[in-house]
């Protein structure tokens, strides 16, 4: 695909795709239940809660409570899906999850809202940027960070097929669609732009930052392959080497602390298969605080100028 071909038809929320997709399922899997700990609205449960009320249980703010019954769930055969905030979803129930779920391999969706940053106005103590490294070492835990409403959907749909845990991470602004007739499948990289100079690798919010930022970069002259990564367990570690092949550099892209997340996650692949120039676009160790999301992003390095002084910086660093 062609960087020019690559545009947005509008804006909405990666957790309406959440809503959406939770929707369809109720319609398509009797055995699809839902779980909240009192933020049905804002994850968008609302609408499979008014279509299946016996399959919905709102158990309020006892998100520890949630990830136990959820576990029961699974154990007699249904399918949870559990919502809340991403912070609530993983640091505050992290025992939970590794103990009851995770250790025995239950086949429970741990769907996560709100993360990052661009959670905004409410401040440091919900914008988790640390999550997806908590999850990605529990063993047999499948992450997955999708970039849009349309991926989103296609993720909470597919997930509902995959059996064992999964972590699915996405976030609360209004957010470019531009992945609305591409194929989603767990555990595979989505490749969005062909270019020789340098690969990015983005995954959840920052992939259409990525995309705009390698457009910059094309009007200079430099040529950016651009890959979307919403599998950040397992890893799509051949389409990761392939591009790596041929580019030589590599900028990782995420809203996530730089330690743990998905740049660590491809550094070590690297490292052992092939080391090349690489640079993080991440926070550098550090929590967030209260703001609009835009201005976040730009304040801690998570902007378009970001990436592009990333990748000018490896391909010099390749010379």
């Amino acid at each position: 695909m062609k960087l020019d071909n690559i545009i947005s038809s509008g804006t909405k929320a990666t957790r309406d795709g959440f809503g959406a997709g939770l929707l369809e399922l109720g319609h398509t899997n009797p055995k699809v239940v839902g779980l909240t700990a009192d933020l049905m609205e804002s994850l968008q449960m609302q609408h499979f809660q008014k279509e299946f009320p016996d399959r919905f249980f709102q158990v309020g703010i006892a998100e520890a409570n949630m990830m136990g019954i959820a576990a029961g769930l699974a154990t007699a055969g249904k399918i949870p899906f559990t919502g809340t905030f991403a912070n609530f979803s993983t640091g505050r129930v992290y025992d939970q999850i590794r103990q009851s779920i995770a250790y025995s391999d239950k086949n429970v969706k741990i769907c996560a809202s709100h993360a990052g940053l661009t959670l905004g106005e409410d401040g440091a103590t919900h914008q988790i940027l640390e999550d997806i490294g908590m999850m990605r070492m529990l063993p047999g835990m499948t992450v997955i960070n999708p970039c849009d409403f349309a991926q989103t959907k296609a993720a909470t749909i597919a997930i509902a097929e995959h059996h064992g845990p999964v972590y699915l991470r996405f976030g609360r602004p209004a957010w470019p669609m531009f992945t609305d007739n591409l194929k989603f499948v767990i555990g595979k990289a989505l490749h969005l732009a062909s270019g020789k100079d340098v690969t990015i690798f983005a995954t959840g919010h920052l992939v259409w930052t990525s995309i705009e930022a390698a457009k910059a970069l094309a009007a200079e002259g430099i040529s950016c392959e651009v890959i979307n990564i919403h599998t950040i367990k397992p890893l799509d570690e051949e389409a990761i080497l392939d591009s790596v092949s041929k580019t030589r550099a590599v900028v990782v892209a995420e809203e996530h602390q730089r330690n743990g997340g998905l740049g660590d996650a491809i550094a070590n692949l690297l490292v052992h298969k092939m080391p090349v120039p690489m640079e993080y676009v991440g926070v550098k160790d550090s929590f967030g605080e209260s703001g609009k999301p835009s201005e976040l992003l730009d304040k801690y390095g998570l902007g378009k100028n970001d990436v592009i002084w990333a990748v000018k910086d490896v391909i010099d660093r390749k010379k």
